[in-house]
């Protein structure tokens, strides 16, 4: 899947500028499709060309004009094309710390690591914890599936809650067999 389906769902949120769907990523898709910025700018200018998204642009006084972007109706129907096919194959784990622990021959290097990993999980989850509460925003987490119009953002951030509960055991779990291993020696 390449970007432009990333962008067109944070689209449907409203009308957005390049920067604040830089913002918007950081928060909502970060957790399982991240973007630069620079990648989101391409892709809105290529989205732009295709006639998927429309661009206006709003004069500002003390800071650079800008421009706003919104889905078209062409846009929108190809999202939901998209969304309506299977995905092409399943998720595979590339992650550059998997490679160094297959390949560890020191237990303290490897722990250090894990430490360094567990401390970007617990950052992350606490991010997507304070993402929850301002979603949910006072409600119970069964009205606001109920009542609310999109749960889709909800639905990803309880993915990526997930994904960083389960870095945050493995963590634990390692350091764990690296402490008894050099306990045994």
């Amino acid at each position: 899947m390449s970007l432009k389906y990333a962008v067109l769902a944070a689209l449907l949120e409203g009308e957005a500028s390049g920067y604040e769907l830089s913002k918007l990523f950081d928060v909502s898709f970060a957790n399982f499709w991240p973007a630069t910025p620079q990648q989101l700018y391409r892709e809105l200018e290529r989205l732009a060309q295709d006639g998927l998204v429309e661009a206006r642009f709003v004069q500002q006084e003390r800071r650079p004009n800008k421009r706003m972007f919104t889905l078209t109706a062409s846009g929108r129907e190809d999202l939901r094309a998209f969304a309506a096919e299977p995905p092409r194959r399943p998720t595979a784990i590339r992650d550059e710390l998997l490679i160094k622990v297959q390949a560890m021959d020191d237990p303290e290097a490897a722990r250090a690591l894990v430490e360094e990993r567990g401390t970007w999980a617990r950052a992350k989850l606490d991010r997507y914890e304070r993402v929850r509460e301002r979603l949910l925003d006072g409600r119970t987490e069964d009205a606001y599936l109920r009542d609310s119009d999109r749960i889709g953002p909800y639905l990803t951030l309880l993915a990526g809650i997930a994904f960083e509960e389960e870095n945050l055991r493995w963590c634990d779990r390692v350091r764990t067999v690296l402490k008894q291993r050099v306990a045994a020696r």
